[in-house]
């Protein structure tokens, strides 16, 4: 069961929301324009906060959809870590676009949002707040996820292996930003309207 939800999950990952509602709305390939990556910042970056919030939200839906399912049909806690590194995988290297992919830090939100509600406010207040503070959007995920598994070994401590799992998955996909984050060449957040 556990292998068939990991396929589900990789697949259901490999839906580019950026892509497709680019494409819907005539805007250039995100791939192809600003970071080149097919993410709700660099739509915000684009395009507009409606499109990047459509995006955002597509994004967490399918990391959490296919961790519920599992969940409701009584997966382990780290069998479910599994299921949702599929669906950040997916993400990241898509099957139907040429494995050409973001970095998956809402879909990874989404696979956390079934652990609970105050993880998931403890993980929007990070970002909000690094973010906020540094205008680095992939600072604001590197130090959200990295303190994602301290805050869920404080709510639910049989997730935090999985989580850690996760959080290192999306740590190694920001390493390039993590360069630029050195030497200071880093894009910062900004939105045309």
């Amino acid at each position: 069961m556990t292998f068939l939800m990991s396929i589900f999950a990789y697949l259901v990952g490999s839906i580019s929301s950026a892509i497709l509602i680019c494409k819907l709305l005539k805007q250039p390939d995100p791939r192809t324009v600003g970071s080149k990556n097919p993410g709700a910042t660099n739509i915000l970056r684009m395009s507009n906060k409606p499109t990047a919030i459509a995006v955002l939200f597509f994004d967490i839906v399918k990391g959490t959809a296919p961790v519920w399912i599992a969940f409701f049909l009584g997966i382990e806690p780290i069998l479910l870590g599994f299921i949702g590194i599929a669906a950040c995988l997916g993400h990241m290297y898509p099957i139907f676009f040429n494995f050409r992919g973001g970095k998956a830090v809402a879909t990874a939100f989404g696979v956390l949002l079934p652990i609970g509600l105050g993880l998931g406010g403890l993980l929007i207040a990070t970002w909000l707040i690094v973010a906020k503070t540094t205008k680095y959007s992939s600072l604001a995920a590197i130090v959200t996820v990295s303190l994602a598994p301290l805050y869920t070994w404080l709510i639910k401590p049989a997730y935090v292996y999985p989580v850690l799992m996760l959080s290192a998955l999306i740590i190694f996909r920001h390493k390039d930003n993590i360069i630029r984050l050195i030497k200071g060449t880093e894009s910062k957040i900004s939105a045309k309207n």
